[in-house]
């Protein structure tokens, strides 16, 4: 079981932005969506290349590499060239800061 990972206290991640964190080696990027927090792995599925730097519409992140777009509330893949999923990790405000954690492995 992994660590929770502070990210930003509260107040720093307004929504509509992002910040990046490192999960034991594994990159992942938490959201703030109209004031919900999500986190997802920072890989497109389809290449392995990094998701942030790509353009962000509603909850939707587009690859900067080859377009494919996922969903940062649960990691799906919506268009091609991505079919698989990125990890989706969970997300908690505890003491006023943001954390996640890959609890994939619990």
């Amino acid at each position: 079981m992994s660590d929770w990972v502070t990210v930003a206290r509260e107040g720093e991640l307004p929504p509509g932005e992002w910040r990046t964190a490192d999960l034991d080696g594994t990159p992942a990027v938490v959201f703030n969506i109209d004031g919900e927090y999500y986190a997802i792995e920072d890989v497109c599925t389809h290449d392995g290349g990094q998701l942030t730097g790509g353009r962000i519409e509603g909850d939707v992140i587009e690859c900067p590499r080859h377009g494919a777009r996922f969903c940062v509330r649960t990691g799906e893949a919506l268009t091609a060239p991505a079919y698989e999923p990125t990890a989706a990790f969970p997300v908690r405000v505890s003491n006023g800061e943001v954390q996640v954690r890959d609890d994939r492995w619990d």
